[in-house]
């Protein structure tokens, strides 16, 4: 495993729409592992590859307390609520800002070992699923930044939202 280097905007691999996964093969495979290892080096809840400079559709997550998660070609399939979280991204780093997300999300994929799976989410795993989904778009939290006074810069060590 290796701990793969984070792009931060401006770089183009961050607005490019990722492209779907063909095959879960032993690239996909050690791109996971790497994907994890980086995302708990950078103390982050969830990484996407084109963060890492590679523009396919993966994910990984990893709640607090939990095991790390895989998501292959996911995709929103329901949403609901609305609430206003605090953002902040290890693509963008110095600062946070506030958006809307939703209260909740289903999203289905395929786990690394090509398994169909729903995840069902709410609080911060559904932010979190949000975000990464977005980077798989193109888009990062900025995006959804109403105003600027909704932007702040942040000390390195107080990053303590959703990156």
């Amino acid at each position: 495993m290796a701990v793969l280097a984070i792009h931060h905007l401006p770089d183009p691999v961050l607005r490019r729409k990722a492209k779907r996964v063909p095959a879960i093969d032993g690239s996909i495979q050690r791109l996971i592992d790497d994907m994890v290892e980086t995302m708990q080096q950078s103390n982050g809840v969830g990484l996407a590859a084109p963060q890492v400079g590679v523009s396919l559709r993966v994910v990984v997550l990893q709640m607090p307390e939990g095991e790390p998660i895989a998501l292959i070609n996911p995709e929103v399939v329901k949403r609901s609520g609305e609430r206003e979280v605090a953002e902040a991204c290890l693509s963008v780093p110095g600062y946070a800002g506030e958006i809307k997300r939703s209260v909740s999300i289903v999203v289905k994929g395929y786990d690394r070992q090509g398994k169909a799976i729903r995840i069902r989410a709410t609080e911060i795993m559904a932010q979190a699923l949000e975000h990464e989904l977005d980077h798989l778009n193109g888009a990062l939290y900025v995006d959804h930044i109403e105003s600027q006074d909704k932007l702040h810069e942040i000390e390195p060590e107080s990053e303590s939202e959703v990156r």
